[in-house]
């Protein structure tokens, strides 16, 4: 059977994710990346961003704080434990080569980067006190963190050249734009942000926010943010991966996508929509093993299955939120 057209569209947006899974996660870690500001309005924002995320980490996505690091523009920030000292391409090498060593295999390392982009000599940079950093910079670091499931969000403005460049087995690559071309002010990392810290990502009310829920919801604000300010859009954001399937909607930072896993949709009170969270952590696991397996499929048997999977998740998710919205009436 043929997915139908709505459904097809919903996959369509979720086969850009990639082949990052939490499912079997352990830990999450978290790494926030802050540049340069250049003006103190910007590094006021970009602080505030990385402070709320810090937040969110520890009090409702339940990261350990010893699996947080914030690198800023200041030197220092005693009110921030988790503060790991000034953004520069040497620290944010130590920051990340120590999660590598703490990190477990199949553990989920988040690391977002928040600041201002530039285009130089033909490729994207993230701009850092002192050299700033390519996607060529972050290469040998996330190949290092081959054994974990890898999310790496570019959210400055100028970032696109960092998707194809950085796209890899076990790795989920988001950034603000589509292009080194795109070079003004960005507000996705603000929506971004927001997907974690607020409440209005939450799609399917399934009480927690996976990373395509978190990317639809930003993408999307965005687009009203230029609406309502009558611009024409300067930020399209994309997510990528290299790899087919609806992943990205598996992959929750924290308790949401760990410990939340077995609980999502057990508080509700309600044992039939319990039961189709049950049935759609199922059908993920099943996504997990056949990408798992892909190496030794039939190529034609593998897009039978997965066809048939990626329908098998749209229609349960389809399922849950229509008994979610029929209980809320």
């Amino acid at each position: 059977m043929r997915p139908r057209p709505a459904v097809l569209a919903g996959l369509c947006l979720a086969g850009a994710a990639g082949p990052v899974s939490t499912a079997a996660a352990e830990q999450s870690h978290l790494v926030i990346v802050v540049g340069l500001g250049g003006e103190q309005k910007y590094s006021d924002a970009f602080h505030q961003m990385a402070v709320s995320m810090v937040g969110a980490a520890e009090k409702k996505l339940g990261l350990a704080v010893g699996n947080i690091v914030y690198l800023g523009e200041k030197t220092a920030d005693p009110a921030l434990p988790v503060y790991g000292g000034r953004a520069t391409r040497e620290s944010v090498h130590d920051a990340l080569a120590g999660v590598a060593r703490r990190a477990a295999p199949g553990d989920l390392v988040f690391v977002l980067l928040i600041g201002h982009g530039s285009a130089q000599t033909g490729e994207s940079r993230f701009n850092l006190a002192g050299p700033d950093m390519s996607a060529a910079d972050f290469v040998p670091l996330l190949e290092a963190l081959a054994a974990q499931a890898v999310v790496f969000v570019n959210a400055a403005s100028a970032s696109g050249d960092f998707a194809a460049a950085l796209v890899g087995p076990g790795r989920t690559i988001v950034t603000a734009t589509k292009s080194a071309l795109e070079r003004n002010q960005t507000v996705f990392a603000k929506h971004f942000v927001e997907a974690f810290t607020g409440e209005g990502a939450d799609a399917d009310k399934d009480q927690r926010v996976s990373l395509l829920e978190a990317f639809a919801y930003a993408r999307r604000e965005v687009e009203r943010f230029y609406e309502k300010d009558r611009r024409l859009l300067t930020e399209h954001a994309v997510l990528a991966d290299g790899a087919d399937g609806a992943v990205a909607r598996t992959v929750f930072l924290g308790s949401g996508g760990e410990g939340g896993e077995g609980r999502a949709g057990a508080d509700t009170g309600d044992p039939a929509l319990a039961t189709l969270f049950q049935q759609r952590r199922d059908v993920e696991r099943k996504l997990d093993a056949l990408r798992a397996g892909k190496a030794t499929t039939a190529p034609a048997e593998y897009e039978k299955r997965l066809e048939s999977l990626l329908l098998d998740l749209a229609l349960k998710d389809e399922a849950i939120r229509k008994r979610s919205a029929a209980r809320t009436r």
